[in-house]
């Protein structure tokens, strides 16, 4: 029986890996940590851990807004046609959002010499590329996701360098990278196109999925997130495939379970997107069979409008430790500006924002 209606489980998802997102950007402008949290050699085990559960919030939004775009055509009986021109508009909209508003709140000011590409501008692209896939057979569709997050591994012994003037595409496509766009002028893709169009696809092709009734979209669930950390078990365990970095073992248990989860972000390596993944499909699980209770209302305001929390949240945060550095009340602030941001006062209409 096909299930028409909002799904609460995809928008509680959704408010979660927000709440994560929101908490890792304050770590970003308060900590005074000169390392990355994931550096083994430096980091401790709370930092470590705080760092990589936000990993859970780029592969749930991409992977989430895929499955998002295939249900509006049910929910909203959208042509493919009419998909696409959404998508495209969309997807190009975001892009914009990346450069001015997105890249303002980060930096606070207008200075274009330097400029970003993150998440809001690879979700961007991606819904620009979904938008061209959703014509072809469903198979081909799938057969694209699968290949692109599973295969895409194999070809990290390029470089850049290796494609002479077309460096840049391949840098935009799968490399992490600095693109010279004319003299005195930077972009820094931080979030190479591939595999994220994948993951998006991947969502598009899983969306029948949650047309199921909630019995069967529950039991789905769960076997595809067990499905998913077996197959992580297995790859990343036998170092055989699936990231360029091996793991080894550390000086203790708990550092090299470390190491094993450590997984490398960019461009997101199969391994890093199957345990995010699964957590993700365990956790969907979990929230279609239990109630949150307090918890329920504060996630689902942030996941029924993920882009104006996105859009508020960093100049938020960024204004209080400016704050916090003139008034120096440092802690205090920090905390009143995570309040703020997780224990909204404002009541918002349930809207489909899919």
């Amino acid at each position: 029986m096909l299930d028409f209606r909002r799904l609460e489980s995809i928008d509680l998802m959704r408010g979660l890996v927000m709440v994560l997102m929101a908490l890792d950007h304050t770590r970003d402008f308060f900590s005074d940590a000169l390392f990355s949290p994931t550096d083994l050699s430096k980091t401790s085990a709370g930092l470590f851990i705080t760092r990589w559960i936000t990993h859970l919030c780029a592969p749930t939004f991409v992977f989430l807004t895929g499955a998002s775009a295939y249900l509006s055509t049910i929910r909203r009986n959208l042509s493919k046609r009419q998909l696409a021109g959404y998508l495209v508009t969309r997807g190009l909209w975001l892009v914009i959002l990346e450069l001015t508003l997105v890249r303002f709140g980060w930096l606070f000011n207008w200075d274009y010499h330097v400029l970003f590409g993150q998440v809001i501008w690879a979700l961007g692209w991606s819904m620009v590329g979904l938008s061209w896939l959703i014509f072809l057979p469903r198979w081909v569709i799938a057969g694209f996701a699968i290949v692109s997050i599973a295969g895409h591994n194999v070809l990290d012994f390029l470089r850049p360098d290796d494609f002479g003037g077309l460096t840049w595409l391949w840098t935009v496509r799968h490399v992490p990278g600095r693109i010279e766009l004319m003299p005195g002028y930077s972009f820094y893709v931080d979030y190479p196109l591939i595999p994220w169009l994948g993951v998006m696809v991947a969502g598009y092709s899983f969306g029948p999925i949650f047309l199921r009734s909630a019995i069967s979209r529950r039991a789905l669930l769960f076997q595809f997130g067990i499905g998913c950390i077996g197959i992580f078990l297995l790859l990343r365990l036998s170092n055989i495939y699936g990231d360029p970095e091996p793991w080894q073992a550390q000086q203790d248990p708990l550092f090299t379970v470390f190491a094993v989860l450590n997984c490398e972000k960019y461009p997101p390596s199969l391994s890093y997107l199957l345990v995010t993944i699964s957590i993700m499909m365990l956790l969907l699980s979990l929230f279609e069979g239990f109630n949150l209770l307090l918890l329920r209302e504060p996630l689902l305001i942030f996941g029924r409008v993920p882009l104006f929390f996105y859009l508020a949240h960093l100049p938020l945060i960024h204004g209080t430790r400016l704050l916090s550095h003139i008034s120096g009340g440092y802690r205090l602030i920090g905390c009143l500006a995570v309040a703020v941001m997780l224990f909204p006062t404002y009541q918002h209409r349930n809207t489909d924002l899919t």
